[in-house]
């Protein structure tokens, strides 16, 4: 499954242009979320945020996501997992998000990296409907896995 928010019409080649990838990652029912570092100046500093972040070089969408999850979760990902894909456009310029489903047992698998105040798991729904979670980000979470978005952002 792939949805793209971004329009090809306008030239965006959305594998090249990207600036970051983040994945929709659940473990069972559960999905794995960030709370963000709190320090002053930081883009939405202390909030919940996804797994993922900044492209690093040359590499893909894919590899971006799955690099920065295990950095920030220590779950080692296979590309074969990703079940679904969005692009958004955002202020930046392009922005990739993933979906993948794992069991609740590889939850034992689970380390927080050096980044961020903590790694926590929460219902999906509780996420979408948070003022603690990126704004921007429940939309994706909402859409991905198919949820009501009841906060407008």
């Amino acid at each position: 499954m792939l949805v793209n928010m971004c329009s090809a019409a306008r030239g965006i080649n959305m594998e090249d242009a990207f600036h970051g990838a983040k994945l929709v990652l659940t473990l069972g029912a559960d999905l794995v979320v960030l709370r963000r570092d709190a320090t002053p100046g930081l883009e939405f500093a202390g909030m919940l945020d996804l797994p993922g972040g900044a492209r690093q070089g040359s590499e893909t969408p894919r590899a971006c996501a799955l690099r920065e999850t295990a950095e920030e979760t220590g779950l080692s990902l296979q590309d074969d997992e990703i079940s679904g894909a969005m692009a958004r456009q955002d202020g930046r310029g392009v922005a990739w998000f993933f979906r993948v489903a794992l069991p609740a047992e590889r939850r034992a698998d689970l380390r927080k990296g050096l980044e961020g105040q903590a790694l926590m798991l929460m219902a999906p729904e509780t996420f979408v409907t948070s003022d603690e979670a990126i704004p921007h980000f429940r939309q994706v979470v909402a859409r991905m896995l198919g949820l009501p978005s009841e906060k407008k952002v």
